[in-house]
Parts: structure tokens; C-alpha cells; sequence
């Protein structure tokens, strides 16, 4: 039976982990929903042209998926620092998470807003409506379901991104399964944090998929 000491410490991280990923989630979403949806009415024949914006904008978020996470949280440890004031710690944690999170988002959102059908853009650009409008009234509205889809999957990656970011001190249920059960040999401790991550996951995806199918006008 575990004592409630360990259960404490169980629950303490588990907060640690939301936190973390709460607010990275929070954060991506701020950033990559506009950076998703300047990729695309840049795009060509889309309602802002802009084929050189477009292509930076494609490179630089191609260059924020490229790099593996683990790699990504060293080289940024200065602007870690810079942000935060420290590179350890569940909210040092976070700038590194976010980070990976914002060129992820915005590709999800690509994708999402790509799906809306341009018959519907064009009648919106026939009646007069401006562009905001366009971005703001149709797609949207029109790519709602696919954005709560985006960010589920998000959540569910930055899930993982947290646990691994925990292994080099960044709190949470990474830190807790290194610390606690790996070096501690508590496998107990260490599939604790399996089933509770699994668990976490399971909810988060269930209440997207609901959310998601609940917004489907289809």
C-alpha cells in the first residue's frame, strides 16, 4: 500500500504536468492559430497573396518542426534564461515546449483551414466582405471542428514533449519517474506515472473528439 506521502508526491507532479502543459497549450495556440492562418490566405489565389511571405513563413515553420525537442530545449537554454530567469524547472520548462508547440500548431491549423470550401470564400469576396471578415466569419468559424482537433493533438504531443522535458529537470511526471522510480529502482513509482499519463491522455482525447464532433455542421 502506498504511503500518502508517495501519493502526494504522485498528485504534486501530476499538477506540475498540467500546468506545464496548460500553459504551453495556451501559448501555441496564441501564436500558431496566426501564424496557421497567415500561411494560408498568403497562399496562392488566396484572399492576401503574398508568395515571398508565404515562403518564408513555410520555411521558418518547417525549421521549427525539424528539430528534435530534446535538442531544441538545449540550444534555447539562453532565451530560456532570458524569459524566465531560470533554465530548470517546470517553468523554465515551458518556454521550450511552446516553442516546439507554435510551428506544430500552425501547420495543424494550415491543414484545417484548407478544408474549407473556397465556394464559400468566394460568395463571402462577392457580397464585399474584407479580408478580416473572410478570416474572422468564415474559415474560422467554417474550420472549427479540425482547429479543436489541432489542438487536441497538440496537447496530447506536448503531453509527451513535458514528460521528456521532466527527464532533464523540467518537473512534472518525467521528473518524478527519473528521480523517483528509475533511480530510485521504485518500478512501482514508474508505472504509476505510465498509467496516469495514459489516463490523462485518454480524457483529453475523448473531450476533443466530443468538442470536435459537436462543432461539425456536416
Amino acid at each position: 500500500m502506498w504511503s500518502q506521502l508517495t501519493l502526494s508526491i504522485l498528485a504534486e507532479a501530476l499538477l506540475e504536468t498540467i500546468y506545464m502543459v496548460g500553459v504551453s497549450v495556451a501559448l501555441s495556440v496564441l501564436f500558431g492559430i496566426p501564424l496557421g492562418v497567415l500561411l494560408v490566405v498568403t497562399g496562392p489565389r488566396h484572399i492576401l497573396e503574398r508568395p515571398l511571405l508565404n515562403k518564408v513563413l513555410g520555411w521558418v515553420v518547417n525549421v521549427g518542426r525539424s528539430v528534435p525537442f530534446i535538442i531544441l530545449m538545449v540550444a534555447i537554454i539562453p532565451f530560456t534564461r532570458l524569459v524566465v530567469g531560470t533554465s530548470i524547472g517546470t517553468t523554465a520548462a515551458m518556454v521550450p515546449l511552446t516553442v516546439a508547440a507554435i510551428p506544430f500548431v500552425a501547420r495543424l491549423v494550415e491543414s484545417a483551414l484548407q478544408e474549407v470550401d473556397r465556394g464559400v470564400i468566394e460568395a463571402a469576396q462577392a457580397m464585399g466582405a474584407t479580408p478580416w471578415q473572410i478570416i474572422r466569419k468564415v474559415l474560422l468559424p467554417e474550420a472549427m471542428p479540425g482547429l479543436v482537433l489541432g489542438v487536441t493533438i497538440t496537447t496530447v504531443s506536448l503531453i509527451g514533449y513535458s514528460a521528456m522535458a521532466g527527464a532533464v529537470g523540467g518537473g512534472g511526471l518525467g521528473d518524478l519517474a527519473v528521480r523517483y522510480g528509475y533511480q530510485r529502482f521504485r518500478g512501482d513509482i514508474m508505472v504509476a506515472t505510465v498509467v496516469i499519463l495514459i489516463a490523462v491522455v485518454q480524457v483529453i482525447q475523448s473531450f476533443g473528439d466530443r468538442a470536435a464532433r459537436r462543432l461539425d455542421k456536416r
